[in-house]
């Protein structure tokens, strides 16, 4: 089990540079989690590729429910309170600190590929690319 950030999911349905290494995560791990906050921050990415990029609501609509199907049941509620303290002693934002949390809290890693999140949370985040050279 893994925290998916919410950009690997983006990498994961969106096609692009990234997809076949999202894919390669998830065929390593396929259970991904998240805070549920995950949702929200992936409506929003969708949201604006859709007026941004021309992407047609229809589809997006359709990634939105393949994304929510893959998460099914692996969504937590997170303890502000914590969320809280790693905000306050890093320069990471709340959103961010969710999946940190998260990750701690289920012993679990957090893959993703925000740099900031890297470097202030090295025991829990990693790269894709590092998570896919790990051994199992």
């Amino acid at each position: 089990m893994i925290v998916a950030d919410t950009n690997l999911l983006i990498y994961l349905y969106i096609k692009g540079q990234r997809t076949a290494q999202a894919e390669a995560v998830l065929q390593k791990d396929p259970v991904w989690t998240g805070p549920l906050l995950w949702r929200s921050e992936f409506r929003n990415t969708l949201i604006g590729l859709v007026r941004n990029h021309g992407l047609r609501l229809d589809h997006v609509i359709g990634i939105v429910e393949e994304a929510e199907h893959l998460m099914a049941g692996r969504e937590y509620s997170v303890v502000s309170h914590r969320v809280m303290n790693l905000a306050a002693q890093s320069a990471c934002s709340a959103y961010d600190c969710e999946f940190v949390s998260l990750a701690q809290d289920l012993g679990v890693t957090l893959v993703t590929a925000d740099r900031q999140v890297l470097r202030t949370f090295p025991d829990v985040a990693i790269t894709p690319e590092n998570f896919l050279e790990e051994k199992i």
